[in-house]
């Protein structure tokens, strides 16, 4: 896949998590204190997880595009964790 197309595929893939965020964090809103509070915390993780994922493509933008793959396996590394996570969270 080349750097850009690889680039607006994981782009797209940020604002779905985002928007699967906000859904998660209105089911929350109804759960009871102790499960609301775990909820929270695990929406606090997930979202810095995938903020770890933004910073790591925004490296990809500034790599050249004989190294961005090395970056690239990073990224997919964080976004398998970020998938597992909402997967985790939505069941």
């Amino acid at each position: 896949m080349e750097k850009e197309a690889y680039q607006e595929k994981m782009e797209a893939q940020l604002k779905e998590w985002k928007a699967d965020i906000e859904k998660l964090k209105a089911q929350t809103e109804k759960e009871k204190a102790e499960k609301k509070i775990e909820q929270q915390e695990k929406i606090k993780e997930l979202e810095a997880n995938i903020e770890e994922v933004q910073n790591k493509l925004k490296t990809i933008k500034e790599t050249s595009d004989k190294t961005w793959e090395n970056v690239k396996n990073e990224v997919d590394k964080g976004a398998s964790d970020v998938k597992q996570q909402l997967k985790d969270l939505l069941s």
